[in-house]
């Protein structure tokens, strides 16, 4: 199976087809390139607590880092007990346009909540490019879009380091910031834009950033935070003063490795 998964599940067609950066690598560290057949990649919990998890990893939206920021984190959820999934997604390009990410998102999301391994619920983890995946789950569908899959939003929002708006025309943080290659991308990112298109009543959310990201500026925590609170969800936002962008769960060597235990603490308070 794929990068050590349990079991895959193609989400348009009969198998999966993708592409590594290095086929070598270990399945903690790989690096998707391409992706012409999404798939979600299955692992299973050695506990199973009626739960699952759809794991978004980041990469810019022209790669996945599906090792530090699926495999990983899938290690660690079925550890908690979580059915977890790691979404391998089309890429916004000239072949796929720039609705692909989204839907093969909710179509994954589909397909986890119409099986019968998290008959307790569904959750979501995204990471930077696949925080800002996962935190659209949550908002309005863009009218103009053909929507190839329909589902429930998640149960809860896990997001971390996301460019959540920054990127979009006429929000970006950064002073004269070009638009970003390629053109679908950056039209994802005029188009969705969670914090100002995020629906009512949102579930619980946790986010987490670094204060001095040199990528992500922080900023867009503390708008999906505002965008959460106005729509009447909780969510309980952590900023850490020092961290790389990117700093997943292997980041050992400062105060912001203790993320994922503070996660674990909200998951039991939430009930999920």
């Amino acid at each position: 199976m794929l990068l050590g998964s349990d079991f895959t599940w193609p989400l348009w067609a009969d198998a999966a087809d993708v592409r590594f950066e290095a086929p070598d690598a270990t399945p903690e560290q790989a690096v998707v390139t391409a992706v012409a057949q999404p798939a979600l990649l299955g692992f299973r919990p050695a506990q199973p607590n009626g739960k699952a998890m759809l794991i978004c990893g980041g990469g810019g939206y022209v790669a996945l880092m599906a090792g530090r920021e699926g495999v990983q984190v899938a290690q660690w959820l079925t550890g908690l007990g979580y059915y977890a999934f790691v979404l391998l997604h089309r890429f916004p390009d000239a072949v796929n346009g720039p609705s692909a990410p989204l839907d093969d998102a909710t179509q994954a999301l589909h397909l986890i909540q119409s099986s019968d391994l998290a008959p307790r619920g569904v959750g979501v983890l995204g990471l930077s490019s696949g925080g800002h995946l996962a935190a659209s789950l949550f908002a309005e569908y863009p009218v103009e879009w053909p929507r190839r899959s329909r589902a429930c939003r998640p149960d809860v929002a896990i997001i971390g380091y996301a460019p959540i708006s920054t990127n979009a025309k006429g929000r970006q943080i950064v002073p004269d910031k070009p638009p970003l290659p390629p053109v679908e991308k950056q039209a994802l990112y005029d188009r969705l834009q969670p914090d100002a298109q995020l629906l009512p009543s949102p579930p619980p959310a946790f986010i987490v950033y670094a204060d001095n990201d040199p990528v992500v500026p922080v900023e867009n925590a503390f708008r999906l935070r505002q965008a959460w609170r106005d729509a009447g969800g909780a969510c309980e936002l952590h900023v850490f003063t020092d961290a790389p962008h990117g700093f997943a769960l292997d980041t050992k060597d400062k105060p912001v490795s203790v993320w994922p235990r503070l996660c674990e603490a909200w998951l039991k308070q939430v009930g999920f």
